[in-house]
């Protein structure tokens, strides 16, 4: 009897250990979250309301879902807060919206082109100053200017010692025609103050697979590091993510301070069926602690023709570990 007290006794310790240290009891979900939605953001409000913006995979407008839990977005109604225009600029390609409350205003960063000039994509941005998002009138607030003027895309935005950074992906010069993360301070939620200097451009093979692709930046904070996560490769199974990382005393516009992770964090496992995972946002659980990871995915290898055609790019969320040392673990081996 003593035998098998002092058993349950080791049981309940050794399961404590687990999920407190390894997050076995972390939050599960419903996934996908939301078919057919790539590039996903998930913001948060400190009501604990989540609202969810992605692309639409026929890129000709943007959505919001407005949900109480992060499984709720699932189910939750979509409401259109702005389309494409018929011609001229930001009425072609309308990628990555991103979602953001700055000093008591909402708005939203995405990348868009020309009907007769496609490829000619550039960040702009919209603003509502309702209370809620899902209500108001969004304006359109024109393009966010960069020094160079070039493809530009996937802008997020974050606050560090009261001071506004904006990181984007740009073709830069001497980049092989392909995209670097670039990063500026702002002066207001929709101008760059610079100087805009790039903090990593696609070096590695895994980053350089049918285009040199850095994009996608999200930024996470823990651990006296800040974290910048990135997606690499074509966007079919190659797709992946890496990881940069700074000191939070550091000067953020120094490009020497940031360090870059030598292979990807997160990437394609045939076991689990995840193909192509990338381009993710991070929120806060319900438990006000966990950080979450919400990315896109597709449940199959193969695509036929384009791979920015096929529309078939699901939301998916999974918590997010920690190492012993202060890191993001993504779970690489683990399904969702």
């Amino acid at each position: 009897m003593a035998h098998d007290i002092s058993m349950m006794r080791f049981s309940f310790i050794f399961w404590f250990l687990l999920t407190g240290l390894y997050g076995f009891s972390q939050p599960e979900y419903n996934n996908p979250i939301a078919e057919q939605r790539a590039d996903p953001w998930v913001y948060k409000t400190a009501d604990g309301t989540y609202y969810f913006i992605a692309t639409a995979p026929e890129y000709d407008r943007i959505i919001l879902r407005k949900a109480n839990t992060i499984n709720g977005i699932k189910d939750a109604d979509e409401k259109v807060i702005w389309t494409k225009h018929k011609e001229g600029p930001m009425s072609h390609h309308i990628w990555a919206p991103e979602l953001h409350l700055v000093d008591g205003k909402w708005y939203i960063y995405f990348a868009a082109s020309e009907a007769d000039d496609i490829w000619k994509i550039r960040m702009w941005a919209l603003s509502n100053d309702s209370a809620d998002p899902m209500k108001g009138t969004w304006k359109e607030e024109g393009q966010i200017k960069t020094k160079t003027e070039s493809f530009s895309l996937d802008a997020t935005s974050f606050e560090h010692k009261g001071k506004r950074y904006l990181i984007w992906a740009q073709d830069v010069p001497d980049n092989d025609s392909g995209t670097a993360l670039v990063m500026s301070e702002m002066s207001s939620p929709t101008t760059l103050t610079g100087p805009e200097v790039i903090i990593t451009k696609p070096k590695f093979s895994w980053e350089r697979i049918k285009y040199n692709v850095n994009e996608g930046p999200a930024v996470i904070r823990r651990n006296g590091r800040i974290f910048v996560t990135y997606s690499a490769s074509a966007t079919n199974h190659n797709y992946c993510v890496g990881l940069l990382w700074i000191d939070e005393n550091a000067d953020l516009l120094n490009p020497e301070n940031w360090h870059k992770s030598p292979g990807p964090v997160f990437y394609s496992n045939d076991e689990v069926n995840r193909f192509g995972p990338g381009h993710n946002s991070f929120t806060v659980a319900e438990d006000g602690e966990t950080i979450v990871m919400i990315y896109h995915a597709r449940d199959y290898k193969e695509i036929e023709g384009f791979e920015l055609e096929d529309p078939n790019r699901a939301t998916r969320a999974r918590p997010v570990r920690w190492t012993e040392t202060g890191f993001p673990d993504f779970m690489q081996h683990e399904g969702d």
